[in-house]
C-alpha cells in the first residue's frame, strides 16, 4: 500500500532530484525521496541498535568481539 503527500522542498533540493532523473539515477521524484527516506530510516534503526548493544553491560557477546578483534581470516574455499 502506498499513500500520496505532498511536500514543500527548497529549490537546490529539487533541482538535485531532477538531475537524479536526467542523469538516470533515479525514475522518478518519488524514487529519490523514498531511496532518502529509506537510508535515513536504516540509518536511525542501526543507531538505534548501537545504542541497546552499548548498554549491554553483559557477557552475552564476548566471544564474538574476541573473535572479531583478532581479525582472522575467514575460512572459505
Amino acid at each position: 500500500m502506498t499513500t500520496q503527500i505532498a511536500v514543500r522542498l527548497p529549490d537546490d533540493i529539487v533541482k538535485y532530484i531532477d538531475q537524479e532523473i536526467a542523469d538516470g539515477t533515479a525514475t522518478s521524484r518519488a524514487a529519490v525521496v523514498l531511496r532518502a527516506l529509506k537510508r535515513d530510516k536504516r540509518h536511525q534503526d542501526a543507531e538505534h541498535d548501537a545504542r541497546i548493544y552499548a548498554a549491554d553491560q553483559s557477557d552475552e557477546f564476548a566471544d564474538f568481539h574476541a573473535w572479531a578483534a583478532a581479525r582472522r581470516p575467514l575460512d572459505i574455499d
